[in-house]
């Protein structure tokens, strides 16, 4: 990494929930929007520039609902105002389609949105629908996020850039380290495959499991790359106790990332970043 790069702000995110857990996980764990707007707000103080939004029904169930998506982006600008950026999630939990996966962006609108490139697009039948819907994105602003699970879901990723499938970039990635199983623990290292298969260089986000989460974020920063944190993937600091909230995982990765001399970016700065333009 040169010294320019490290001068480049880091967009660090908070993901304060998912999908799966639940209070029982972690009391702390927001589940309403009023408990994720109080987060966020947190959050933001201890230096997440986005937060990366799930919601749930009254019985906390994974939901993906405009009318709950605008409820929660209300409430936290309420609390945060414009401090912090709201990206929704897609994940479809195995409870929903491609189509009403696209529909519930649509009828949202959202600021930005992650989007799971095997959910949305899993194969060469899903192709044309996928097209309108990035080219909708694209029209719209919307700042989306793309989610990669391995460096062969890059090489494709690349390959759907080049037959304009995605439109013309840059695109903003998310290099996922490993998969949503109750075990999983992240390594640095596992970062490396998705960077040396990074040849277009598309600026890039990293999500980690487990207490390594903030080791993991600290790499991405040394690299380059921008980092994802909070209750989704991760309970613990790096010393291996139970975070107190996310706002505590958020001011640890903080405190690495700064010791390696990356600034973080403010939100404004943030949506400059990811709308592929410098500050």
């Amino acid at each position: 990494m040169s010294g320019d790069d490290l001068g480049r702000p880091l967009i660090l995110t908070v993901a304060p929930n998912g999908a799966r857990k639940t209070q029982a996980d972690h009391p702390a764990l927001p589940m309403t929007a009023a408990e994720i707007a109080r987060t966020a707000a947190a959050c933001a103080e201890a230096g997440a520039a986005m937060i990366h939004l799930h919601v749930r029904d009254k019985a906390g169930v994974h939901l993906l609902d405009a009318e709950a998506y605008r409820e929660a982006t209300a409430a936290i600008r309420q609390e945060a105002g414009i401090d912090i950026v709201v990206q929704i999630t897609t994940e479809a939990v195995g409870r929903y389609t491609p189509a009403q996966q696209m529909a519930v962006v649509r009828a949202t609108a959202p600021e930005a949105v992650s989007l799971a490139l095997r959910e949305l697009c899993p194969d060469a039948a899903a192709e044309s629908e996928a097209a309108a819907f990035f080219a909708w994105l694209q029209g719209r602003g919307v700042l989306a996020q793309y989610i990669l699970y391995d460096a062969e879901e890059l090489a494709r990723f690349d390959d759907l850039v080049r037959r304009e499938v995605i439109p013309g970039g840059p695109h903003f990635l998310l290099f996922v380290l490993g998969r949503y199983t109750p075990d999983q623990t992240s390594q640095p290292r596992d970062l490396l495959p998705f960077v040396a298969a990074n040849t277009a260089g598309h600026p890039w986000m990293v999500c980690a499991f487990g207490a390594r989460e903030a080791a993991c974020a600290v790499t991405a920063a040394a690299l380059g790359g921008h980092a994802r944190v909070g209750f989704e993937n991760n309970l613990f600091l790096p010393a291996g106790i139970q975070a107190a909230d996310n706002a505590a995982l958020v001011a640890a990765a903080a405190r690495g990332i700064a010791a390696i001399g990356r600034p973080l970016a403010a939100a404004a700065a943030a949506r400059v970043l990811m709308a592929g333009r410098q500050t």
